[in-house]
């Protein structure tokens, strides 16, 4: 099995090391991961200049680009395979609701899903990043049912596991998307020149968090598993807008 290894926090993150290595119990895995930390990039493609790859001192590949980059990089000519999976992660923090919009860890994944290559993004929910072993464990439990029984189409997961000690896990659960409360205000900043900066606030709390969504099971110490898909058609909205055409 090859294994296409990317992420948002950069190629010398300590979660897509410890990735990288528990990986290879179940295939050849090849890290192709931005060179600097690109978290918030979402599925931004760099299409104004050329881009470079580099092998890094830990053997890993790094691109001057995001995270959408290195996959599509890797996927389209870089690599001399094409990789049966391709596994982002581990993020520290967590991807869920609304946060799937935003993610380069989400991203990462959803551009080898968009190539036809199952994927999965892997994020550890807190900031901290004391058990990186439990979001290992379930990460390499997943691929490793990839191998033994592969989908019949593409599949694209959304992982998010509770920071907590593996034995303190209570199981996996499918899930949806949760949703959050609007984002907290900007706060401003005077420059030395005299010139307002704005820091982006932080993400509002979750709103949509009933029985059922990604922000329920992890706060019930389960892990969560949400497939999604990159189709943004509004279909129940088709015939209203169609109506509304021929008025």
């Amino acid at each position: 099995m090859k294994i296409l290894v990317s992420n948002d926090d950069g190629y010398f993150a300590p979660g897509i090391g410890l990735l990288a290595e528990a990986l290879r119990q179940v295939g050849e895995v090849t890290v192709v991961a931005p060179e600097r930390d690109r978290s918030g990039a979402s599925n931004s493609l760099t299409l104004d200049r050329p881009l470079i790859v580099r092998r890094a001192p830990n053997g890993y590949f790094s691109v001057n680009g995001t995270p959408t980059d290195c996959v599509h990089i890797a996927v389209t000519g870089f690599l001399e395979f094409t990789p049966d999976v391709v596994v982002s992660g581990i993020n520290l923090g967590a991807n869920m609701g609304d946060d799937t919009i935003y993610s380069g860890t989400v991203a990462a994944a959803a551009e080898g899903y968009l190539l036809g290559i199952p994927a999965l993004a892997v994020s550890l929910t807190s900031r901290t990043g004391e058990h990186f072993d439990s979001a290992i464990g379930v990460a390499l439990q997943i691929v490793e049912r990839f191998k033994r029984s592969p989908f019949s189409e593409p599949l694209l997961l959304n992982v998010n596991v509770p920071d907590v000690p593996p034995a303190e896990l209570r199981g996996v659960e499918v899930t949806r998307l949760g949703r959050r409360h609007t984002a907290e205000p900007v706060v401003r900043l005077d420059t030395p020149r005299g010139e307002t900066a704005y820091w982006i606030g932080p993400a509002g709390g979750a709103a949509d968090a009933g029985p059922g969504t990604d922000f329920h099971a992890v706060d019930h110490c389960r892990v969560s598993l949400t497939p999604l898909r990159m189709d943004l058609t509004h279909n129940a909205q088709l015939p209203l807008v169609k109506k509304r055409l021929e008025q």
